[in-house]
């Protein structure tokens, strides 16, 4: 008796047996016999995006929430290419985001005969932005090229994996591989350096006596041999992408006070004679494209060996997985430092000092962090697009308190942070945490379509959309660099009050600094979507904030 089974069928299993029970897209022409096989079964919730892109960065603030695949489903061609923006910022935050889009028919492809989206090399396309890219070329390797995109993306350094599946394939009846029934996915396993590399780090950090840690992203599943650190005596800062692998009131941590436009920060790294740089680039964006000084010794470790001396050199550079690093390093280590019994006291001295000068610098705006942090649920999701407010208190100052509960846009892309939103409260929901979004009027109306696939969804999440009627990031650029000539930078649109109520948003407006966690506070307690409004021109004006309040 002939199967049934299809290749449309396998790509539904897979992704189940893969632990897969989310998945965002569009229904097209070249990828229905596939989200068929999803409708079919019914074990994988199919979130309707409204755009390519933004199904792009749903799957990939839901594989930030939840740790596991994002996946998402594009149409060929111009679809394909619509999720490009997405992915990219998929790359850059290193989240492991399964990509998979149809492909015309095997005859026609590659040979530009002008079949319905035609792509011209798509696969080039798509492995410009990815860590790699696929074409299944036949029906019988289709459950090997799965295995091997979706290894890929979850194997570190973790990033966007794109599969391109022809529609003629899709369709082909074939054997259910027996595989799937006890499958687990072959995710390739973090290094642990030598024995030699290992000696010659706990060297290097036996010697420090004011030693402080810069943990970024790929630190997140080293968080319980980072805490064994600080007690040892460390201090910690982390990069806006490592936001609560330590959590941020915790009383050693500078959080996300990174140092960029923080001369007391910076002068306290000077007095530190070890920066251990744990799972991180040490990014330009956290350090001013690399002119905050930090300590002349930095000791690295990074599973990606192209890491070393990649921003500032390194005295000594371990390729290794963080966790199976420090993990080694601590038995090397325990009861064998020598920490300086005044850098306890001169860390918090700092502390009690460079964040209130920090707030103080924000105007109106420099209580928003408290109010909002006094009522977010502590296990909220606290995500956000780029903007004026997030850029100061946001990711420097706003305590979060796991790795899981921070979503940004990591490229520093306006218009992404609503729909990395959707993605994030979809993987929330699941266990039974509220989400918030922050974004600015700009970046809001660059994807309200997507304000309507939350409706669909029903997701319990807030959008805060902090309003100044414009680029206000722009303006502070232009102010700058043109010499306050502020072209092209002013926004009309709709009412943000009468938008919510065409889909009967339940909606609340704050028009005073006073009243900001109040308002917001109303908004956490609708079950479901609700909106804040932020009118910034009654609050006041966002205030010129580092490096645009420097005088020449």
């Amino acid at each position: 008796m002939a199967s049934d089974y299809t290749v449309g069928d396998l790509v539904a299993e897979f992704l189940a047996a893969c632990g897969v029970t989310t998945v965002f897209g569009i229904a097209s022409v070249h990828n229905i016999p596939m989200l068929d096989g999803i409708g079919r079964r019914n074990s994988i919730r199919f979130m309707m995006a409204r755009g390519e892109l933004g199904g792009a960065h749903m799957a990939d603030g839901y594989a930030r929430v939840n740790g596991g695949l994002g996946v998402f489903f594009s149409s060929t061609g111009p679809g394909a290419a619509n999720t490009i923006g997405g992915l990219i910022e998929a790359r850059f935050s290193g989240s492991p985001v399964l990509h998979i889009t149809g492909m015309t028919m095997t005859k026609f492809a590659d040979r530009d005969m002008g079949s319905v989206h035609d792509p011209i090399d798509q696969l080039g396309m798509m492995r410009s932005v990815c860590k790699s890219a696929y074409r299944i070329r036949s029906a019988d390797q289709a459950m090997g090229v799965l295995t091997r995109a979706a290894s890929d993306a979850m194997s570190a350094p973790r990033g966007p994996v794109s599969i391109e599946i022809p529609i003629d394939i899709q369709r082909v009846k074939i054997a259910r591989p027996p595989m799937l029934d006890h499958f687990v996915l072959p995710v390739t396993p973090g290094r642990l350096p030598t024995d030699l590399e290992m000696d010659e780090l706990a060297a290097r950090v036996k010697a420090a006596k004011r030693p402080m840690l810069w943990i970024g992203s790929g630190a997140r599943a080293a968080s319980a041999e980072i805490h064994k650190l600080l007690d040892m005596g460390f201090t910690v800062v982390n990069s806006i992408n490592g936001k609560g692998t330590v959590p941020e009131d915790h009383p050693q941590s500078l959080g996300g006070m990174h140092g960029n436009g923080m001369p007391g920060v910076q002068e306290f790294y000077a007095t530190c004679d070890l920066m251990l740089a744990v799972g991180t680039r040490v990014r330009a964006r956290e350090t001013g494209d690399m002119a905050v000084k930090l300590p002349s010794n930095i000791v690295h470790i990074d599973c990606d060996p192209m890491a070393n001396g990649r921003t500032y050199p390194d005295a000594y550079f371990v390729c290794g997985d963080s966790q199976l690093t420090l993990g080694a390093l601590l038995p090397r280590i325990s009861g064998q430092m020598a920490i300086d019994p005044a850098y306890k006291g001169d860390f918090a001295a700092l502390k009690q000092r460079v964040v209130p000068e920090f707030l103080a610098t924000l105007g109106v705006y420099g209580s928003f962090a408290r109010q909002l942090r006094a009522v977010l649920p502590k296990d909220a999701v606290w995500t956000r697009d780029v903007t004026q407010n997030n850029t100061t208190w946001g990711d420097r100052v706003f305590p979060v308190y796991s790795p899981s509960s921070s979503v940004f846009p990591v490229g520093a892309g306006i218009g992404q942070g609503l729909a990395l939103g959707i993605g994030a409260a979809a993987a929330a929901m699941a266990e039974g945490r509220k989400t918030i979004v922050m974004t600015g009027d700009g970046g809001f109306f660059l994807n309200v379509g997507e304000l309507w696939t939350a409706v669909q969804e029903n997701l319990d999440m807030v959008v805060m959309v902090m309003n100044d009627r414009g680029y206000g990031v722009i303006k502070r650029i232009q102010d700058a660099t043109a010499q306050g000539r502020r072209y092209f930078a002013d926004l009309q649109g709709p009412e943000i009050e009468k938008l919510a109520a065409l889909s009967d948003i339940p909606y609340f407006k704050c028009s005073s600094a006073d009243t900001f966690g109040s308002t917001v506070a109303k908004a956490l307690e609708v079950k479901g979507l609700s909106m804040v409004e932020v009118d910034m021109i009654s609050v006041g004006e966002f205030p010129a904030y580092y490096p645009f309040n420097q005088r020449a």
